[in-house]
């Protein structure tokens, strides 16, 4: 652990002082993907887990189509496919191709109780 501290510190020195454009990039993208991963994997919030908005309109699905359904499975299947839609579609109030307008109402309410664990 020592030995990579050193590491990095000597690499960031060579950095600072002799800076590479391409290399300098490099290390931007890498710390900042470091830092994304150790974030979500030190999230300590309370998180939506993405199949509960589908579990939720489980009982609403004989008004779906196979395409709607299929549609529903896709969204839900991360919590990062979720808030895409919640932020593209519902928020800003436009029409998704693949939904009836009531079911998109129905996908989009479900979504709007558990906005603040996206």
């Amino acid at each position: 652990m020592k030995h990579l501290l050193i590491l990095i510190v000597a690499a960031s020195l060579y950095l600072h002082f002799y800076p590479n454009e391409k290399v300098t990039e490099f290390y931007e993208q890498q710390k900042q993907s470091l830092l994304d991963n150790f974030g979500d994997i030190n999230d300590t919030k309370a998180r939506l887990k993405a199949d509960k908005i589908y579990l939720d309109l489980e009982e609403d699905l004989a008004g779906f189509s196979e395409k709607e359904i299929e549609r529903l499975k896709e969204m839900t299947s991360s919590r990062k496919n979720v808030k895409e839609f919640y932020e593209t579609i519902c928020q800003t109030e436009t029409r998704d191709i693949d939904f009836h307008i009531t079911n998109q109402k129905k996908v989009c309410s479900t979504i709007n109780r558990y906005t603040n664990m996206l």
